[in-house]
């Protein structure tokens, strides 16, 4: 790895982490693409890259991260379940499905297929929950184990946490804002335990590698994250299962993976 390829793997994880499509997924094949070896190096700069993503949600939200009890109650309890399966299946994870391209396409296509399903059949409800701080928090459970499935590789993580909470009847502003919240603990414990388990291990100039990758992905996700709120105002998440569907086609067809 080098400088300019880690600002490059800032911008997939800046621009993917939000949207419904995978950035883990978009990171492991970004670095197939460019040739990296998945070392134990680049899992642990995949996991730990995240950190700039979540210090964008803080920028734009901290008010909901700082001074909104009802909120961060809902949080925490949303955590809960990925925290407990994050710890038991850590190793399984980053052992074998982290770097599995083929996890990462079939997850990819088969959750693009069923974005696109689902959007065909679903309607919200008028009376939909339209605040964060009125959702049960047995809902806030479920919306959690929801979000555990996106421990798959190429699942996304954006993905199963909207898709969970519009189902629950939650309006799609407030489940994707939820969604944005939901992922400064999840992707925090994620980057601060690996970071135990590897980080003594990295040499001074991986450590220059992850800052740039830090920063690039703060800046573009700033940007994602904006992007998405206007775009959820007069569409659907259809153009992303779409777009899921026919990454994974020009894969199969250029790459013959």
């Amino acid at each position: 790895m080098d400088l300019l390829t880690s600002v490059i793997l800032g911008i997939v994880q800046g621009i993917s982490e939000f949207l419904p499509i995978s950035s883990t997924g978009h990171m492991i094949l970004a670095s197939h693409l460019m040739g990296l070896t998945h070392t134990e190096f680049l899992k642990s700069f995949e996991i730990a890259i995240q950190a700039g993503t979540i210090l964008s949600v803080v920028f734009l939200y901290w008010r909901n991260l700082l001074v909104d009890v009802e909120v961060i109650k809902r949080i925490i309890v949303a955590f809960i379940p990925t925290g407990i399966f994050g710890l038991t299946l850590y190793k399984l994870i980053k052992g074998y499905l982290l770097g599995s391209e083929a996890v990462v396409l079939w997850s990819l296509l088969l959750g693009g297929i069923f974005l696109v399903v689902f959007e065909l059949w679903y309607k919200e409800k008028e009376d939909a929950t339209g605040e964060i701080r009125d959702l049960s928090y047995k809902n806030a459970l479920i919306i959690g184990l929801f979000q555990s499935i996106a421990m798959i590789p190429g699942v996304s993580r954006s993905a199963s946490t909207i898709v969970g909470g519009l189902i629950l009847g939650l309006k799609r502003k407030t489940i994707v804002e939820f969604s944005f919240l939901l992922a400064v603990p999840t992707m925090l414990a994620a980057t601060v335990y690996d970071l135990i388990k590897t980080g003594t291990h990295m040499s001074l100039p991986e450590i220059h590698y992850l800052a740039a990758g830090f920063i690039t992905a703060f800046i573009v996700a700033l940007l994602s994250i904006k992007f998405l709120l206007r775009f959820i105002q007069t569409h659907t998440f259809i153009a992303f299962g779409i777009y899921r569907i026919t990454f994974v086609l020009l894969w199969f067809l250029f790459l013959k993976i």
